[in-house]
């Protein structure tokens, strides 16, 4: 059985940082989840806002629940605005429908656990979830566009 291991998500949350300061972007708070929800692994830098946090795994939280990437979610919350406020109710009002939220894919497909990320830009988030998930040698899904 394929799982997400302790060591990857290290990994994917020490290469996600690298790549923000060798970027030059602003402090993030990254999370990762395994495919059931439970926190894995996390960090938030020096300097980033309060709450960066919640809003880190607000993205997270809302991709694993919806079994889509964070940007198919927000494509939703522009096309589906009712779905996606129903939906973040009915899972007790984390999630957070914009860039930053990236499943982990196993060489199968099967969604073995989540990236958020928060602290720069949506698409600056989404660019350090995804070498995350690439140094840790799974694939990931950020949601089409």
């Amino acid at each position: 059985m394929s799982e997400l291991k302790l060591e990857q998500a290290q990994t994917i949350v020490t290469t996600a940082l690298a790549h923000a300061r060798a970027g030059g972007m602003n402090p993030l708070a990254v999370c990762v989840l395994d495919a059931r929800g439970a926190l894995k692994a996390a960090s938030s830098e020096d300097g980033t806002s309060l709450n960066r946090m919640d809003i880190a795994l607000g993205k997270a939280k809302g991709a694993l629940a919806l079994g889509m990437g964070s940007r198919a979610l927000f494509k939703r919350a522009k096309d589906q605005p009712f779905f996606i406020a129903a939906a973040t109710s009915a899972i007790g009002g984390s999630l957070i429908p914009v860039p930053g939220g990236v499943l982990i894919r196993s060489g199968d497909g099967k969604v073995i656990g989540v990236v958020g990320i928060s602290g720069d830009t949506s698409d600056n988030d989404e660019a350090c979830a995804i070498a995350g998930i690439t140094a840790a040698g799974h694939a990931p899904d950020q949601g089409a566009d």
